[in-house]
């Protein structure tokens, strides 16, 4: 399924533009026809060539935004995407309303072609990156090293300079969703680490607290702490903070 808004009747001109970038350009034995940030232009081609499945079989269609004002290259875009399965296309050429129109869609997988952006241009769209927390592929005509700095830090899975064509949409698209499954693992993983630690700093001030108010060996005052928390249900980090809380409010010296 596809929903195509503002559709153009194709020129001479679009019809070049279609031929130029579905057959792809730039090409050469070195794999330089397009740049992935985080990798050498010059050896990128190994991550189109390798195993392009990435994807899981869905059990419903994989629902794709494609964002951009040119028809032509819209259409490009979601020809290039026949090999993806089942899929559920919508295309959004209207700048005015994006944001809504993403959060509508909810798409699994959001595509953006933006040609020649300029500066503010390009901070728009990264602040939709920041927003939306989906695999982003961001496809650009040219840029320079600040802007894909910035594409990195707006979390853009993939930005890509100078390489929209149609064969390679499909493992663009495998490598942005490998991208930002890795990326939010890590994300994951590092505020789980960071709970931890919060967790048991506030579990050795109750403890501290322990000893001073009722004499108990940090063993016995783990034990104090270890058995409410059972007798209750409640993790050991709650009763903890129950703790320090009362010691804060009856003026104590944490």
């Amino acid at each position: 399924m596809a929903i195509d808004v503002g559709f153009a009747t194709e020129s001479t001109e679009q019809q070049g533009l279609r031929a130029k970038f579905a057959t792809g350009y730039r090409e050469s034995p070195q794999g330089s026809c397009g740049q992935y940030y985080g990798s050498c232009c010059t050896c990128e081609e190994k991550y189109v060539t390798q195993d392009q499945k990435f994807l899981p079989a869905p059990e419903s269609p994989l629902r794709i935004a494609i964002i951009d004002e040119n028809p032509v290259r819209a259409a490009i875009m979601e020809d290039g995407l026949a090999e993806v399965g089942e899929r559920d296309v919508f295309v959004i050429s209207e700048r005015n309303g994006m944001a809504k129109a993403i959060e509508t869609i909810d798409p699994d997988v959001i595509l953006i072609d933006l040609g020649n952006p300029s500066r503010d241009m390009l901070e728009e769209y990264f602040s939709v990156s920041r927003a939306v927390s989906r695999p982003i592929a961001m496809f650009v005509e040219q840029s320079d090293d600040d802007a894909i700095a910035a594409a990195i830090d707006a979390g853009v899975s993939a930005y890509i300079v100078d390489g929209l064509s149609q064969r390679r949409l499909k493992p663009i698209l495998d490598l942005a969703v490998r991208r930002f499954q890795a990326f939010s693992r890590l994300q994951t993983e590092l505020k789980e680490a960071r709970d931890a630690l919060s967790e048991r700093k506030v579990v050795d001030k109750a403890k501290k607290i322990l000893i001073r108010k009722r004499g108990l060996s940090e063993p016995d005052a783990h034990k104090l702490l270890r058995d409410h928390a059972m007798n209750s249900n409640k993790r050991m980090a709650e009763v903890a903070e129950s703790i320090v809380t009362a010691e804060q409010l009856l003026g104590g010296d944490l």
